[in-house]
């Protein structure tokens, strides 16, 4: 009796402390109160090649503008009463591969490296010579990021708000499985043509002072199963083989108990 109770408080000790770690290793911020400073971030997206941007100039004197936009198309829309009525898009600029536009009137304009706020100060100079208090708005329009791995829905998020946090990726995404590495998520970011790999751990709130808290345009996230799922694959992969073994096992001991 005296060992069964030994052997009792032995088990429960080792599931408690198995029960502490795991949740270790799943929690986020755990140090977030230890954190002296999360500071400030601003961030502003930078414009990338093959961007698509919808840049519109506009002026108290409309008249003024007009030669600066691209022009609109009507794009069809399902409507009820008729399927030929539809509304004006305005016609979108692709930056080339060496980060250029055509810009009406203006003639080709390099937007490499530049911040979305840098682009409309750009452009408001090069306008106020033909315009009298130009104004400039821009969006890039195919703002996305991907995130693959273990989490509950992978695939490609369209971004309409060009700002988004790795934490808010993950939460579209459905949040990491009960299988994804927590402490070593994956950032795959393209700078200047050159791939930038930066690992993430997300139980430690320091990342919110990284340089991938935010996301980029096109940023891809990994987030790499851990070994639990290896280890579950594995047992699930054997089962056959451990009910073999099991049936031959207990035919053995029915044998010797005849």
């Amino acid at each position: 009796m005296i060992k069964f109770l030994k052997l009792f408080c032995y088990s429960a000790l080792v599931a408690l402390t198995m029960g502490c770690s795991q949740q270790k290793k799943i929690a986020y911020y755990q140090n977030i109160d230890s954190v002296a400073s999360l500071g400030n971030q601003s961030f502003e997206s930078k414009i990338q090649p093959d961007d698509l941007l919808m840049i519109v100039v506009s002026a108290p004197d409309p008249e003024t503008a007009i030669p600066f936009n691209l022009n609109s198309e009507s794009v069809a829309t399902p409507n009820l009463q008729s399927m030929t009525m539809g509304q004006r898009q305005h016609m979108l600029y692709l930056v080339d591969k060496s980060g250029n536009i055509e810009f009406p009137v203006l003639g080709t304009i390099n937007l490499t490296g530049k911040l979305k706020g840098e682009v409309v100060e750009l452009l408001k100079g090069k306008l106020q010579q033909y315009i009298k208090k130009p104004i400039v708005n821009l969006r890039v329009m195919n703002y996305k990021i991907a995130v693959q791995g273990e989490v509950t829905r992978p695939g490609v998020y369209p971004i309409s708000s060009e700002r988004i946090t790795l934490l808010e990726a993950i939460a579209l995404a459905g949040d990491l499985t009960i299988y994804g590495k927590r402490n070593n998520v994956l950032v795959i970011r393209e700078v200047d043509g050159k791939k930038n790999i930066a690992r993430v751990d997300l139980t430690k709130a320091d990342f919110i002072n990284s340089p991938y808290y935010y996301l980029l345009q096109n940023d891809v996230v990994y987030v790499e199963p851990n070994g639990a799922k290896s280890n579950s694959s594995t047992f699930n992969q054997n089962i056959p083989v451990w009910i073999s073994l099991s049936s031959v096992l207990l035919s053995l001991i029915v044998l010797f108990k005849k």
